[in-house]
């Protein structure tokens, strides 16, 4: 068993922390900041240290409005962070946030352990055939209406909560048929990509009826634009709103919540589940 499928099978670790590594000139939050190597390195340590299970690093923006990005900028920032992660800390766990099979190609080469596909192996035909040639590889297929260029201009839907399930099933058949195990699929039903304000609450809302599917849910909710819709800020001060769905998340018994802040996070869940179960601590 490797290390990710020792973590989901104590549910009791849950929810599992994913701390968010941007290597981009113009994320929506941290655009720019690490940049340079030695501080994408240094951040991703901290977030180790502070208690992450998970790394998740992305060189492509996906913000609104964002465009694709060449492969080779994306692998060129990509490799040299993800070689340095399993150099220094073999045991961590690596995400390649990535909609491109060639990158994830590289990166599963080079022992990254997920790739998280923001268009759930829709935009690259070969991705999901790529991933299955990796046994113990993951793949977390996320959903989007329209691409990051679109998915804000209007969105609509029948029903938020079924659409968006219904499109999980078609690709989570689709990854069966090309080869991938059903144990080695997550799913993301993707706060913000292609939803307006209502849609996102709602999504939040009824998140654990995403359970139905026995697979591991993602949740990535933090500094998100919604938070500003009912409270206006900046990313950087969002950290109370990404909170109220990280409590949200624990009580709906979401596998793995997608951060920035890790620190935070990690003492408030730890805070929590101790008020909750306060005979566990000793005297």
């Amino acid at each position: 068993m490797n290390n990710i499928d020792f973590l989901f099978t104590n549910q009791a670790n849950y929810p599992l922390m994913m701390g968010i590594l941007n290597l981009t000139e113009d994320s929506f939050s941290d655009a720019n900041k690490y940049m340079n190597p030695t501080a994408a390195m240094a951040h991703a340590e901290n977030m180790l240290t502070a208690g992450a299970h998970i790394i998740d690093i992305g060189a492509e923006s996906t913000r609104p409005g964002a465009k694709p990005m060449d492969e080779t900028i994306e692998l060129t920032r990509v490799l040299p962070i993800l070689s340095q992660l399993k150099e220094h800390h073999p045991e961590s766990l690596v995400s390649i946030d990535t909609r491109k099979s060639s990158v994830a190609l590289a990166a599963l080469e080079a022992k990254a352990d997920i790739i998280n596909d923001i268009s759930a192996a829709l935009f690259d035909s070969d991705m999901a055939e790529l991933v299955s040639s990796f046994p113990h590889a993951k793949l977390i297929l996320m959903h989007m209406q329209g691409t990051p260029e679109t998915m804000q201009l209007n969105p609509s839907y029948k029903n938020i909560v079924d659409d968006v399930k219904s499109f999980l099933t078609q690709r989570i058949d689709f990854c069966l048929r090309k080869g991938i195990k059903l144990h080695n699929l997550m799913i993301d039903p993707g706060i913000g990509f292609g939803k307006n304000l209502k849609h996102n609450l709602e999504l939040i809302n009824r998140i654990d009826e995403f359970s139905s599917f026995g697979l591991p849910i993602v949740l990535g909710a933090s500094r998100k634009s919604f938070i500003n819709q009912l409270v206006p800020s900046q990313p950087q001060e969002r950290l109370g709103g990404s909170l109220a769905v990280a409590a949200w998340a624990l009580q709906k018994g979401i596998t793995i919540i997608r951060c920035h802040d890790v620190d935070q996070h990690m003492q408030f869940l730890k805070v929590i589940k101790a008020i909750s179960q306060p005979n566990s601590i000793g005297a």
